[in-house]
């Protein structure tokens, strides 16, 4: 526990801690909306943040924020009315937020391409105080609104039209969840990196959900299966000098893997009970298969 003695390993473990919580925290919605990649996407666009941060002497952090979350309204006004020429558009903002990150660092004074590699691919030992602080605000915004609005945000990503329906406002909604992904983005930056942020949101919640159907469960388990790697990660990456961000976002994949090979025979466990428990007059055809069974107990 050697390392807990250095203060920018302090400040970097409780980073990792809240990306832990918030990436998955905020993945499981978009997994649900089938806009995975949403978080790749945004990432490109908080380049171009952060290369007007060191252009305006202003935090990086900030000013990552704030041109992610005008990225991901744009994004969803474009998935709204773009209708054919959407993923053109799409297309044109991500590489143009790319593009607009490596010019704006390289016309501040004494900037580089070598300042992004640490927004890039995360890195421990620039995580500064005012980047903790920072992330602390805004992670508490993502838990906040993941936790505080889950039941509707859970009906909004299951299924847009019957939410309408019901009265929920479905394109706020919408609205609040790309705002929030594009938070989760600037938190974890610092730590996982903003071209690989997309994994940490989305492999917890895929792994979790070899293991759960229900919602609750899944969410609890992507989370914890978040701040693991992301500790783990972070301590790996003091003790063997590696980078974080690929150090963390590979240790989520091994995670899913471990996870992928104990539901399958969990899976055939659970089968076998069912047929076994199955009254002796009941035709095999007319039986509920598990999965079917557990999907109906979905609860928020």
């Amino acid at each position: 526990m050697d390392f807990l003695d250095f203060a920018f390993m302090q400040r970097a473990l409780l980073a990792a801690v809240l990306v832990g919580i918030t990436a998955p925290a905020i993945g499981i919605y978009l997994v649900q909306r089938r806009q995975a990649l949403m978080g790749d996407g945004i990432g490109h666009v908080a380049m171009t943040g952060v290369g007007l941060g060191f252009l305006l002497s202003a935090s990086p952090v900030w000013m990552a924020t704030l041109t992610s979350v005008l990225g991901a309204v744009l994004m969803e006004l474009i998935r709204w009315y773009g209708r054919t020429r959407g993923d053109i558009a799409l297309a044109m903002l991500f590489y143009g937020g790319m593009a607009g990150g490596v010019m704006f660092i390289n016309l501040a004074p004494g900037g580089s391409n070598a300042n992004l590699t640490s927004y890039l691919f995360g890195s421990l030992s620039t995580v500064s105080e005012s980047d903790v602080t920072a992330i602390c605000l805004l992670a508490g915004f993502v838990v906040l609104v993941t936790l505080g609005l889950r039941r509707q945000l859970f009906a909004v990503s299951q299924d847009e039209e019957f939410a309408r329906v019901t009265g929920l406002p479905v394109r706020a909604l919408n609205l609040l969840t790309a705002v929030t992904a594009a938070v989760t983005v600037t938190v974890a930056m610092r730590v996982v990196g903003l071209l690989l942020v997309s994994a940490l949101m989305v492999v917890p919640v895929a792994a979790a959900q070899q293991l759960s159907r229900s919602f609750a469960a899944t969410f609890a388990i992507a989370v914890a299966i978040g701040v693991s790697v992301t500790i783990g990660g972070t301590i790996t990456s003091y003790y063997q000098d590696v980078p974080p961000g690929a150090t963390i976002v590979l240790l989520t994949i091994a995670a899913f893997m471990a996870l992928t090979a104990l539901a399958a025979p969990l899976a055939r466990r659970r089968a076998r009970a069912a047929a076994a428990g199955q009254p002796a007059g009941d035709p095999a055809e007319c039986a509920i298969p598990a999965a079917r069974a557990t999907e109906g107990k979905v609860g928020v």
